[in-house]
């Protein structure tokens, strides 16, 4: 078992930066990839970054060149440093971690960013 916390979200304006972390228990070390993704109202679960246990990384589209994923093996947290934040970025941000076996979720932080 894996379990995931997530902090960070907020409210800020457009232009800005928030910094959020996901922070695992538990089977941490069975952890392959991280992810996280993000929900709006109305809209599909979107994968925002990604990062393998050896520190690969990936990007969706609308995040590339504005969002970094980074982690912190000696805390067992994963980051997404999120800059130039648009109003398009309000969502609940969550974190999934994959084992060999299954995905977790964690409870997921707001971020919204106002105009």
């Amino acid at each position: 078992q894996v379990q995931l916390v997530e902090s960070g979200g907020g409210l800020v304006q457009s232009g800005g930066s928030l910094r959020l972390s996901c922070a695992a228990s538990g089977s941490e070390f069975n952890i392959y990839v991280t992810n996280w993704y993000r929900q709006a109202p109305g809209k599909q679960r979107e994968l925002v970054a990604g990062i393998t246990s050896d520190g690969s990384t990936n990007y969706g589209d609308s995040v590339k060149g504005r969002f970094a994923i980074s982690r912190d093996n000696a805390k067992k947290t994963v980051y997404l440093q999120m800059n130039s934040l648009k109003p398009e970025d309000t969502a609940v941000y969550l974190c999934n971690a994959v084992t060999f076996d299954r995905g977790y979720w964690g409870q997921g932080t707001q971020v919204t960013v106002s105009s």
